[in-house]
């Protein structure tokens, strides 16, 4: 992996991290002024937090690492980090906490982050690894990211009219290349030693022998999908695993969430608006149990995690692993569906820019893809900077996707980055691709 200057000069890590944790506040603004109060103090589901809460948490989180770990001053509002530590109250407990009201939170993180910005002003980035190559700086921006992408779930969930809305993404032709791609097997390079602003459960860069194996082109669409459903998936259960036949049965689960039947068509709730399922689209908001269901049901498996990222990272030409699938460069608007720049993905085989060496579409952006991996520590190991990130998640309890969602912002996003939940999750944008064995 070569990183690009702006990931090792310091006066570009300085422009790199402040344009980060600028997009990241502007999009935090976004989501939380484009409803009133009485919708920013409500729970909209007992799975997410009240979005005042996202608010003030991610100025606290922002005040424990910038302004006291790495500045060491003193605490702003010391009586609020109990309020604030998301291991100290589930997210059901949230609302009845005496939580900063929206105006009051908007304060506090605004003056956190004029405090922050003096810091990253002064810092210099080396001396110790919190600070080396800007890491603090790179990790709450991603923090931020990565609680706008829950805020944008509760919005999914809100009911009532739409709050939000952004151009769909560019119409592109039919794709009309191969269903699925040979990866060749033999050794490749895991996870990452050299990426500043990676995090723990990415490090350290690894070999892994892989076996030939083949991988779908592109996500699974809505199209193959209600194929599925329309040949009985889910009410046959040869396809599911027994734990996944309980959970569906038991909750009356009969096709992704926000789909219904409707005089003979498929129609979907998509952040207020009521729509046809279109399709062409990666099928969205399924849980681990119905990707494994559908795999088997087509006579194929989901991927492992080092498959998904040998796919997504190996260049056989030159034996590397690489950033991204197209190479070592940052993501444009061309290569990926990322950021919140459309509220759905892209008809699969889109990105043509964005493809692997070896062909495969649409591994970054779009849809979070489970695969078949339970979240697992990688060999060497370390909690950095601290074993609540991801040490207390390992388990077979979890299970692992990859590539990130049309709701993840770039900082967030890259080859090795790991993201993980529970079989059972639907509510995020999570879709999946297929792959099978050996080299036939």
């Amino acid at each position: 992996m070569t990183a690009p200057a702006s990931l090792t000069d310091p006066e570009s890590l300085r422009e790199r991290a402040l344009a980060a944790l600028t997009r990241a506040r502007d999009r935090t603004a976004l989501l939380t002024s484009c409803v009133d109060e009485p919708e920013l103090t409500a729970q909209h589901s007992p799975l997410m937090s009240p979005l005042v809460w996202d608010l003030a948490h991610i100025g606290n989180q922002e005040e424990l690492w910038l302004l006291r770990a790495v500045a060491g001053r003193e605490a702003i509002r010391p009586e609020i980090d109990g309020l604030y530590d998301a291991f100290e109250h589930p997210r059901a407990e949230r609302p009845s906490l005496p939580l900063l009201p929206p105006e009051e939170a908007r304060r506090y993180a605004a003056d956190v982050r004029g405090r922050a910005l003096d810091v990253l002003e002064s810092t210099a980035f080396r001396g110790s690894r919190l600070t080396e190559a800007g890491f603090a700086f790179g990790m709450v921006a991603q923090h931020e990211q990565q609680h706008d992408e829950t805020m944008l779930i509760t919005h999914q969930l809100r009911k009532g009219p739409a709050a939000l809305t952004a151009p769909d993404p560019v119409a592109a032709p039919p794709f009309t290349g191969p269903a699925e791609v040979l990866v060749p097997g033999g050794p490749f390079t895991m996870g990452t030693s050299a990426e500043p602003w990676s995090l723990d459960n990415e490090r350290p860069a690894h070999q892994r022998l892989i076996p030939p194996f083949r991988i779908d082109t592109t996500p699974v669409t809505n199209a193959a999908y209600q194929a599925f459903i329309e040949d009985g998936g889910y009410d046959d259960e040869r396809w599911w695993t027994p734990e996944g036949w309980d959970h569906i049965r038991g909750h009356a689960i009969t096709a992704p969430l926000y789909w219904r039947r409707e005089g003979g068509q498929w129609l979907r709730r998509r952040f207020g608006v009521t729509e046809l399922v279109p399709p062409d689209e990666p099928v969205l908001h399924v849980c681990w149990y119905e990707a494994d269901a559908y795999a088997r049901w087509a006579g194929r498996r989901l991927p492992t995690e080092a498959e998904w990222e040998k796919a997504a990272r190996h260049d056989p030409a030159s034996g590397r692993s690489t950033r991204y699938p197209w190479g070592d460069a940052d993501p444009t608007p061309e290569h990926a569906n990322l950021g919140q720049r459309h509220l759905r993905p892209a008809p699969a085989g889109s990105y043509p820019a964005g493809e692997s060496p070896l062909g495969v579409r649409q591994l970054i952006g779009d849809v979070w893809e489970w695969t078949s991996s339970d979240f697992l520590p990688y060999p060497g190991f370390a909690p950095f900077p601290y074993k609540e990130y991801s040490e207390v998640f390992f388990g077979p309890e979890h299970k692992v996707l990859r590539g990130g969602s049309f709701a993840v912002d770039p900082v967030a996003c890259r080859g090795t980055f790991r993201n993980w939940d529970l079989p059972i999750r639907r509510q995020i944008f999570s879709g999946f691709r297929t792959a099978r064995d050996g080299a036939a």
